[in-house]
């Protein structure tokens, strides 16, 4: 059942041909397979990561859904996949794959349409509950919570790791309310609907393109900002290794002050 309807008349076919493939073969997996079986590596990626069983599945259903509708496909496990297209998916075919092998219901499906490598529409889906949130570059029917302050915004965040254990710190103790949940692309969803106020790394380089590249047209047009802690480019490239520190933040003023802390650069105002 799919409660947003929020999926544009005008979205792209290659786009949703391959979230349905996500969803059902997510499904299918969760049906056939014990957890300890989805959970287990069974590659390392094109990212250079561990591939768990899981993400093999969902992913499979994906490209062979998408190359079906004429498209490319750019994805962390198998990387680059090119069928000669003007048009390319970037795809995170699970997002939160240790919660969707456990069983955890937080994972996503995300994915970003690049037309000649211009990022133009994106849609995010809830695997559990086949929510969907689609948007494109020049619309969107979400709009932000209109944060602008640190000390009033709601906050999500990667876990810390001890390489950015003080930034993560800084944007802890100024937030007015912190919450992992270990889904970045489910994240930059609540943040474009206004359910949170932003949503960071704070500072530990983890993300890949696919971890924020729906991010960039979900929020972008729903009115917030999407930028890198250390002011890179978020940009199409088929070069996996490429690693972003992404903030997803309500309004370009959040982003800015979040930015600051997880730099170091913050003023007094913002944590006061």
């Amino acid at each position: 059942m799919i409660f947003s309807n929020t999926v544009g008349s005008e979205a792209n076919t290659a786009l949703l041909a391959a979230a349905d493939a996500a969803v059902i073969a997510y499904r299918n997996a969760l049906a056939n397979h014990s957890p300890a079986e989805l959970a287990t590596v069974a590659m390392d990626g094109a990212d250079g990561t561990p591939t768990m069983f899981i993400d093999v599945l969902v992913e499979d259903a994906i490209i062979a859904a998408a190359t079906a509708a004429g498209v490319n496909v750019l994805s962390e496990e198998r990387g680059w996949v090119d069928v000669g297209s003007a048009v390319t998916l970037v795809v995170d075919p699970v997002d939160g794959s240790a919660n969707a092998a456990a069983g955890v219901p937080l994972s996503c499906f995300s994915a970003a349409v690049a037309i000649d490598g211009e990022f133009t529409e994106a849609m995010t889906v809830w695997l559990h509950t086949d929510e969907r949130w689609w948007a494109s570059r020049e619309h969107s029917e979400f709009r932000t919570s209109g944060c602008r302050s640190v000390r009033t915004a709601a906050v999500s965040m990667l876990r810390p790791h001890p390489r950015n254990w003080a930034a993560w710190t800084r944007v802890a103790e100024a937030a007015t309310r912190i919450r992992i949940l270990s889904c970045s692309t489910l994240d930059a969803a609540f943040v474009a609907t206004g359910a949170i106020d932003a949503f960071v790394d704070a500072g530990s380089d983890t993300h890949r393109l696919m971890d924020i590249a729906a991010a960039t047209i979900l929020v972008g047009a729903s009115g917030g900002a999407v930028v890198d802690a250390f002011d890179r480019p978020i940009t199409f490239d088929t070069d996996l290794t490429r690693r972003w520190s992404g903030i997803v933040a309500a309004t370009p003023e959040l982003a800015d002050e979040l930015r600051a802390l997880i730099s170091g650069a913050s003023s007094s105002a913002a944590v006061q």
